[in-house]
């Protein structure tokens, strides 16, 4: 599905290379996390995937067509929410259909007539939020407001989930069950899952697939297979706990 072929990016403020002659390959539905130190270049790469940023060199496709910007397919989610503040839940999730039927799913081509503002799933309910649609971020936990952030991109019915570091400023509880809830939506939803984290235990626990960037210029990065990721109870299991030994020595070492 993703395909980043011989690419390279410098910092505008900087001429050093984040990424030089850097590939890398995902496939569709798979679950991937993204894990390096600060600096790396992981939300650069998450960045490029969803057309913010664009390669000095390479190039990269998505079901073979260039990323030459956002794709509509391609469904964001920040740490920060991304909320309008003076938006209900309801009105943060429709904004993105609104602004789809206005400008057209390319954003050049205005749709034709007036389309729905709602995905094929009504996602308010789905991920729990019916009862919080009037009310605005403000009033809302910090969970509430990332499950609007959630449903907001859902809504858009996207193909590929990107997403940057979205429960590290949340507390415990509640990121391990918005963790649960993205690995219950990727599998029933056939998504497909690019994850930037600084913890290893998220990235063990969502991905199937990690890839540990290094100090730049990244040419290559060393992948490792998880393919006990999203079995039920894994978080509690010798492999997880084994797994993030691993993971963590490979840090240290790099």
């Amino acid at each position: 599905m993703i395909q980043v072929d011989n690419i390279t990016v410098t910092y505008p403020s900087s001429c050093v290379s984040v990424f030089r002659k850097f590939s890398w390959e995902v496939q569709k539905a798979e679950a991937w996390a993204v894990l390096g130190p600060s600096g790396c270049g992981k939300t650069t790469l998450l960045y490029l995937l969803a057309g913010l940023l664009k390669p000095v060199d390479g190039s990269i496709l998505i079901d073979k067509e260039p990323i030459l910007r956002p794709r509509p397919k391609s469904g964001l989610i920040l740490q920060e929410y991304g909320l309008l503040p003076w938006a209900t839940v309801r009105q943060n999730c429709e904004l993105g259909m609104k602004i789809r039927n206005y400008y057209g799913a390319d954003g050049v081509h205005a749709p034709s007539e007036n389309l729905s503002t709602r995905g094929e799933k009504n996602w308010i309910e789905e991920l729990g939020l019916d009862s919080f649609a009037d009310k605005y971020p403000a009033q809302l936990s910090g969970g509430q407001r990332q499950r609007t952030a959630i449903a907001r991109t859902l809504n858009l019915q996207p193909d590929l989930l990107l997403m940057d570091e979205p429960f590290s400023s949340l507390d415990v509880y509640t990121r391990e069950n918005l963790q649960d809830l993205t690995i219950s939506l990727v599998a029933e939803n056939g998504l497909t899952l690019v994850l930037v984290t600084h913890s290893i235990e998220e990235a063990v626990l969502l991905g199937r697939k990690i890839i540990l960037l290094g100090n730049p210029p990244n040419v290559n990065a060393v992948i490792v297979d998880n393919p006990d990721a999203e079995r039920k109870n894994y978080r509690n299991s010798s492999a997880y706990t084994k797994l993030c030994r691993k993971l963590r020595t490979k840090l240290g070492a790099s």
